[in-house]
């Protein structure tokens, strides 16, 4: 079951904060340039933009607001990265822009509504499209008999908004393949071509909705749909199996595996993974992971693991996800179909699968070492598999012992529910268990793989960071001399309840990011601060998440994450966090002390601090308590016109568990505002910050 923790946040108009909502073009080709339009709000007085590639690079062209020209240099990878708009309010929430090779990039041309205008293109194209209100963008396109070409139209991947359609006909009308949501919404078709000549190809949104961007590549490249087995014990060798189209160039064979009318190609290959992406609990990637799910979440959050480089294959996507685990990998044995026919298996398991065909489902047979908690844990989704996998546990009795299916944290702007099933399960030495592993809806075919883990419950976490932005997209951007927050999400695994610090590194000079305690729950606030002289500056920093586990210190990297679109649940990773530091706020506070000692079902004696740094930043400051757990207790206050200062009082709750708790407080203020510094308008703007926050250290109530 899913955990829904959305919490009451306040709803501000603030000081302008970038955001960024379109990119056209969506991608190019190394070596290559091309130019670009940006669309979004506050966007006045665009510095330029920020990737998070040292190869990409962008500078604006004379007499065309708000375009610019990306350079793309040759040895840039193929893969997606983050497009951010830096400017005088600050860095945006980014966009992805796709780096392919072997193609070659042509524009729509904006005539291509009928057949008869049908746009001509050839085979290893990728078209950069913009969908047009109640209408089609027909292509047209010469194949040659037995050729095996894939169409895939990327829309949702890269941050569009289209709900893309694809049709394929022969040059008199003739219906040859549909398609729609294939990766996620986005449509691919595979094409087998029957005769030479000339194919149509229409692309349209699903409700023929207009102005969203699309980037479509018809391509005969190899093409890579999931490798097996998809996980792999870290720092060692394995082969795996790609499998996919257009292998047979880089050595591929066919497989007996169909996926629609076709049989997928398979190409075996050797593959090592790297021991550090354990160290710090790391997903890396090449492809931003957006293909799994109809809308962008943040589905591999809670996945350790990478992306692996299939030799041979530069195609987007084409990176499959894989799972980096401590454990050795055992592989799925058929037939298991049945509990008379479970698999026998032993722990610590990893066991790598696939529902291979409508109806299959896989039994496996265990017994534990010794009475305790066990996690459970199917990895589907998290690997781009397809499947909706759910879990029930049958003890040697035949009593159903637990049944589980979806799960994952909503906090505010950052949506990590998926369809995944996840749980921690007691369980006896004693006596033996049967697990059966199915798709919720019978399905299976070469794309419904997944991995199942059964391991003893130890503590550890996955850590995640996401602007404060609610519900919409947003930046994390600094006001010299003040204070912003980002959401810290955690996933706990295992025996839950530790502290968990977060630290910073990477900063600039004047930027400060206090050690974070997050005690014992699924969210916490990071605050970060800028001092009043700081310089402006643009760039990444990063996030440390710490728990001490009987005496030794696990670390894991805090993944950062942003809302994609408005109002909807979508999520998105991101390689780096960015942060900028901007213009001078008009208030700051902050709480003294900075830390307290208090005993469980006592009070906290606390002073907040007002700093008016804007000469008519008078008006009272409304503070509230910022998403405290139920075991502190605040009610609002006032820190009246002109006043510096107001004392108040934290009660911590009885029975509060023992140890260090950072938190914050929310201010706002109706503040006179207006873009125009010139202006002699300037309406009140209500203004929301963060206090520099205190630490609770909680003692037990016999001290």
């Amino acid at each position: 079951m899913a955990v829904c923790l959305f919490g009451a946040s306040s709803a501000f108009a603030d000081l302008p904060s970038i955001r960024f909502d379109r990119l056209h073009p969506m991608g190019a080709s190394a070596g290559t340039s091309v130019e670009v339009e940006v669309q979004g709000s506050d966007i006045e007085d665009l510095i330029g933009l920020v990737f998070d590639q040292s190869g990409l690079t962008a500078e604006p062209i004379a007499d065309k607001a708000n375009w610019f020209r990306i350079n793309v240099a040759g040895d840039v990878p193929v893969g997606t990265y983050d497009v951010y708009l830096s400017g005088r309010f600050g860095v945006s929430n980014p966009r992805l822009f796709a780096v392919t090779r072997g193609l070659v990039d042509v524009l729509d041309n904006g005539d291509n509504r009928t057949t008869e205008t049908a746009q001509v293109i050839e085979i290893n194209t990728a078209v950069n499209g913009l969908a047009d209100g109640n209408a089609e963008d027909v292509y047209r396109f010469f194949a040659q008999t037995g050729r095996r070409v894939t169409i895939d139209c990327q829309a949702q991947r890269l941050d569009s908004q289209l709900d893309g359609v694809l049709t394929l006909t022969t040059i008199d009308g003739r219906i040859l393949a549909t398609s729609s949501d294939y990766y996620g919404r986005d449509p691919f078709i595979d094409f087998l071509v029957p005769v030479d000549g000339e194919y149509l190809l229409r692309v349209n949104d699903l409700s023929y909705r207009g102005g969203q961007p699309y980037r479509l590549v018809v391509s005969d490249q190899p093409q890579v749909e999931n490798v097996f087995p998809a996980a792999i014990q870290a720092g060692m060798t394995v082969e795996l199996a790609a499998l996919g189209r257009n292998l047979a160039p880089i050595g591929g064979a066919p497989s007996n595996l169909i996926e629609g009318d076709l049989p997928l190609e398979q190409l075996r290959f050797s593959f090592t993974s790297p021991a550090d992406v354990l160290s710090l609990g790391e997903y890396q990637f090449r492809d931003h992971p957006t293909h799994h799910s109809v809308l962008p979440t943040a589905a591999t959050c809670t996945l350790t693991g990478l992306q692996a480089a299939v030799p041979g294959v530069e195609s987007l996507w084409s990176f499959p996800t894989i799972l980096v685990s401590p454990h050795p990998v055992l592989i799925e044995q058929e037939p298991n179909d049945a509990a008379e026919q479970a698999q026998q298996v032993s722990l610590p398991l990893v066991v790598a699968g696939r529902f291979e065909s409508l109806q299959d489902a896989d039994w496996f047979e265990l017994q534990v070492p010794a009475d305790g908690n066990y996690v459970f844990n199917v990895y589907c989704e998290r690997i781009a598999g397809r499947a909706d996998p759910y879990v029930a546990i049958v003890d040697d009795d035949g009593n159903r012992v637990n049944e589980f299916d979806d799960f994952g944290h909503r906090v505010n702007a950052f949506d990590g529910h998926l369809r995944d099933p996840s749980q921690e399960v007691s369980l006896q030495a004693e006596r033996t268990y049967k697990v059966l592993v199915q798709d919720r809806y019978r399905r299976g075919g070469p794309r419904y793989h997944y991995v199942l883990e059964v391991v003893p419950a130890v503590r550890d976490f996955h850590a995640a960071a996401i602007h404060r932005s609610n519900p919409n997209p947003g930046g994390t951007t600094i006001f010299k001399g003040a204070a912003t927050y980002m959401d810290i999400v955690i996933h706990n695994l295992g025996e839950a309840g530790s502290e968990i610090t977060i630290t910073a590194d990477n900063l600039p000079a004047g930027m400060h990011v206090p050690p974070t305690t997050i005690n014992n729950d699924t969210r916490g606030t990071l605050v970060m601060w800028a001092d009043e002289d700081a310089a402006d500056w643009t760039g990444p920093i990063r996030l440390i998440a710490t728990m001490d586990v009987e005496g030794r210190s696990v670390q894991r990297l805090v993944r950062p994450y942003t809302r994609v679109a408005n109002n909807d649940g979508t999520s998105q990773v991101s390689r780096k966090l960015m942060v900028a530091i901007r213009e001078r706020a008009p208030f700051d506070l902050r709480i003294e002390p900075a830390e307290v000692e208090v005993v469980a079902g006592q009070s906290a004696e606390l002073t907040l601090l007002a700093h008016r740094m804007w000469s008519d930043a008078t008006n009272a400051i409304t503070v509230q308590p910022h998403q405290f757990s139920g075991n502190f207790q605040l009610g609002n206050f006032d820190v009246v016109p002109d006043a510096a200062s107001m004392p108040f009082t934290i009660n911590v709750q009885p029975g509060t568990r023992p140890g260090r708790y950072t938190l914050t407080v929310l201010g706002q203020s109706q503040v006179p505002f207006n873009k125009d510094p010139a202006a002699t308008d300037r309406p009140n703007t209500l203004v929301a910050t963060p206090a520099r926050p205190v630490t609770i250290v909680v003692k037990p109530a016999d001290q």
